[in-house]
């Protein structure tokens, strides 16, 4: 299937190659969903109120497996539900997934817009499942340099979602933390604000999390351990994890090992 991508006019520049399209779209198996049996221990008040995960892995998983780069990413997306579910059984008030970045626009044509076409399906599928866990929505990222299918799916889900109170869901669509400060900047020059008025608490409350707490712990996926652009600002004091478990096999026992260690880290702020 070949794919033309209107990109926006700052994307990096084509790198990686070799995409299938999209005409395997079946999910590959994933986790499975069913609440855990094992005991967790640790009490609600020493748990993460706002986890942000880097979901990386997919296409070495379906690499590994003789799939398709598009396998890999709808197994990817397939998780999502699971770890959603997991949130919100656990307590977790924020959470913030790193779907697409703005380096991702270096990818090949069937992959970008296989990952739009992956995004709008999950958000028009998942839309009243996310309101029956009480999820709220609030993309992170440019939205209106998305597609125009992608936008209208995404505002749909925000809207639907509006009275959520369960969970804080943050996807990380067509984001860069750069980007991001970038963005918070330009707001604020927008605003005219005084030079001396523009302090730590006004830049934070002009960036696309605006009103959130930043992310008390960082998961990332499949062995890399970098942060790549994500919440470059608001994970200045963030517990990091990293994990050579890729995304599509990242499950309820994987996340709550990461939850255990951070319950095991003394936290001091620099004091």
């Amino acid at each position: 299937m070949d794919q033309r991508i209107s990109r926006p006019t700052d994307a990096p520049a084509l790198v990686h190659r070799g995409a299938r399209g999209l005409d395997d779209q079946t999910p590959a198996a994933v986790a499975p969903d069913a609440a855990p049996t094992e005991p967790f221990v640790v009490p609600p008040e020493e748990l993460p109120r706002h986890v942000a995960i880097i979901m990386d892995g997919n296409r070495r998983w379906a690499k590994a497996r003789g799939q398709s780069e598009m396998d890999g990413h709808s197994a990817g997306v397939e998780n999502i539900r699971a770890i959603i579910r997991h949130s919100v059984r656990r307590g977790i008030a924020v959470l913030s997934l790193y779907a697409f970045s703005r380096e991702n626009w270096a990818r090949s044509d069937d992959e970008v817009a296989g990952l739009f076409f992956l995004l709008e399906k999950v958000i028009r599928n998942e839309t009243a499942e996310l309101k029956e866990q009480g999820a709220q929505v609030r993309l992170l990222g440019r939205m209106d340099e998305l597609p125009e299918g992608a936008r209208e799916s995404i505002s749909r889900a925000v809207a639907e979602t509006a009275g959520g109170r369960r969970l804080q869901l943050n996807v990380a669509f067509n984001y860069s933390g750069r980007t991001e400060l970038v963005d918070a900047a330009r707001r604020l020059v927008c605003e005219q604000s005084q030079p001396e008025a523009i302090d730590e608490a006004a830049l934070a409350a002009s960036l696309y999390t605006a009103g959130l707490p930043d992310p008390d712990m960082v998961i990332r996926t499949g062995g890399e351990q970098r942060l790549s652009n994500f919440l470059i600002w608001q994970a200045a004091y963030a517990e990091i994890y990293f994990t050579d478990v890729l995304w599509p096999d990242f499950g309820q026992k994987e996340f709550d090992d990461a939850l255990i260690e951070f319950a095991s880290r003394q936290r001091r702020f620099g004091r």
